[in-house]
């Protein structure tokens, strides 16, 4: 099945808001319905695909087949743009002026390597497509003579499993569900669900350095991964052969997080652990942010470390954004304070120790244990946040995400500025906003933080983010904090992540990519500043 072309996910798991939301969102925040409804899919007009005869011939050459090369209306729609907010206002306003020309479906490394051939050969761009999940302006490539977006979905299979080893080949397309049921076949799980698993790939997770919610116990998703081939316009690049090496810099690092402007990565060896016998999900209650904070930075240098552990504010919690399928129903929670989410993976004996002994250092930061239930609603509707910014959406409401991550020490700081940088900015424009923030990812050294923020649209709601996003991003680096911690940088971060690794840092990348890439095909602007 594909995603939901102008929204997120499966339609059938979209729900309207409740009335007593909508009112809310009406008094809080002078939230108003839209004057008119999405564009209809058939009522697009989609530009004529600029394709010559000679780059189709070409690309069907590539790919075998002149069926796996799509110009038609619906498939370019779907490949148009990704997931974020503006993305998303802008596909239901029927604007696709950066639709791509063609979608090519290879279904192995040398049909790629021959696809990037023949787009440099004929001035096309190429764009890496897997779940179109994309919250950053990774899919929506600076192409002067149209682009190509390149949809992996036929390469999706687990090519080797070594339980010795206990290490997994996968190839980029498969979407995580099938992925994850594979491994769950042999007794294994990868142990990443970050919140878009049910439509990102493997692919996307190594070019974005995903991090799944579980990651406090299974680790993000570049530290479980131990090869990559990647197919680029001059050839193939194999990175890493064994678990560690002191054989130079590590090239793994480089492709990591390269969002398809250095290559096209084509399989990924991870590590995987054994299915866990045990999971166990529960919630605890701090009376301040700073305190749960303190619990959750205890844990992580300390331990013992939970597979899941989480913190939201006291504006995420009272909403009950902490628990997205209970926003509006008459068992939300109304209490002041933050909540906390702790989960336990693992074997029966190991969770029990681990659950614990963590008890003892949540009480001794004054957490308030609340039972099973709060981490069991979590866990149940760990997937639902996209869904809900939907429907905030089709209410009238402006709804983005933004995230970081610094250091324990600069972290009460980059949390204040980047509220205060939100809530100045769009109450300046006239839209003051709900802002709200949870810490999902925690380490020895620091943790990430992830904010929510919701508003009235405006007038022209993307024109009225840009500005807003730009004071975020701006505060972000000014507080000590990294650009992105998880959704990555495309083209909405570009800028900010120059400034984060300075010029020299540039030059390296520039340098790489035209290495690897002479003819500037890969994604351009995205990731990388053009020269």
């Amino acid at each position: 099945m594909d995603m939901l072309w102008s929204g997120w996910g499966d339609p059938a798991k979209a729900a309207p808001l409740p009335d007593s939301v909508i009112g809310l969102l009406r008094d809080l925040l002078g939230v108003t319905p839209r004057k008119s409804g999405p564009a209809g899919l058939g009522d697009i007009a989609v530009p004529e695909s600029g394709l010559t005869d000679a780059a189709r011939r070409a690309l069907a050459a590539a790919v075998g087949d002149d069926a796996h090369v799509r110009t038609d209306a619906e498939t370019r729609i779907r490949h148009t743009r990704g997931k974020s907010t503006p993305d998303l206002l802008r596909i239901r306003a029927g604007e696709v002026d950066d639709i791509p020309a063609a979608v090519v479906l290879p279904a192995s490394h040398d049909e790629v390597l021959a696809l990037l051939r023949a787009c440099a050969e004929h001035g096309l761009a190429v764009v890496p497509f897997g779940g179109g999940t994309s919250v950053v302006g990774g899919l929506a490539p600076e192409a002067e003579h149209g682009f190509v977006a390149l949809d992996l979905r036929r390469l999706d299979a687990l090519v080797a499993l070594d339980e010795v080893s206990r290490t997994a080949v996968l190839q980029p397309g498969l979407r995580a569900p099938h992925a994850e049921a594979l491994l769950n076949e042999r007794g294994f799980t990868l142990g990443h669900f970050p919140q878009s698993y049910e439509w990102a790939t493997i692919g996307g997770f190594a070019a974005a350095r995903s991090s799944g919610q579980a990651s406090a116990g299974y680790g993000r998703f570049d530290e479980m991964v131990l090869g990559l081939t990647v197919a680029t316009p001059e050839g193939t690049l194999e990175a890493g052969r064994a678990p560690r090496s002191a054989a130079g810099p590590d090239l793994r690092q480089l492709v990591l997080g390269s969002e398809g402007a250095l290559g096209v990565i084509t399989s990924v060896t991870v590590r995987i652990r054994p299915l866990p016998q045990t999971r166990v999900y529960e919630g605890w209650r701090f009376e301040s942010f700073e305190a749960g904070a303190a619990a959750l930075r205890a844990l992580a240098q300390d331990g013992p470390r939970p597979t899941v552990l989480r913190l939201s504010d006291e504006t995420e919690s009272f909403i009950g954004l902490a628990q997205p399928d209970r926003i509006g129903s008459a068992d939300a929670p109304q209490s002041v304070g933050c909540m906390a989410i702790a989960g336990y993976e693992g074997t029966a004996e190991d969770t029990a120790d681990r659950r614990a002994r963590a008890r003892e250092v949540l009480l001794a930061h004054g957490g308030e244990f609340t039972g099973e239930e709060p981490g069991e609603r979590w866990a149940h509707g760990r997937y639902n946040a996209p869904y809900l910014r939907d429907a905030l959406l089709d209410a009238g409401a402006f709804a983005e995400t933004l995230e970081t991550a610094a250091f324990w020490s600069a972290l009460p700081g980059l949390y204040d500025a980047v509220r205060q940088a939100l809530t100045a900015a769009l109450t300046e424009a006239g839209t003051p906003p709900l802002v709200m923030c949870h810490i999902s990812h925690v380490y020895e050294n620091g943790a990430s933080l992830y904010f929510t923020v919701v508003s009235a649209q405006g007038e022209d709601p993307v024109a009225h983010w840009a500005p807003v996003k730009r004071a975020a991003n701006d505060a972000i680096l000014a507080a000590g904090g990294t650009i992105s911690h998880h959704h990555g940088v495309g083209t909405d971060h570009r800028d900010w992540f120059a400034r984060e690794i300075g010029p020299v840092g540039v030059r390296v990348l520039q340098a790489v990519k035209a290495e690897l890439d002479p003819s500037g095909i890969l994604n351009p602007g995205v990731l990388i500043p053009v020269r």
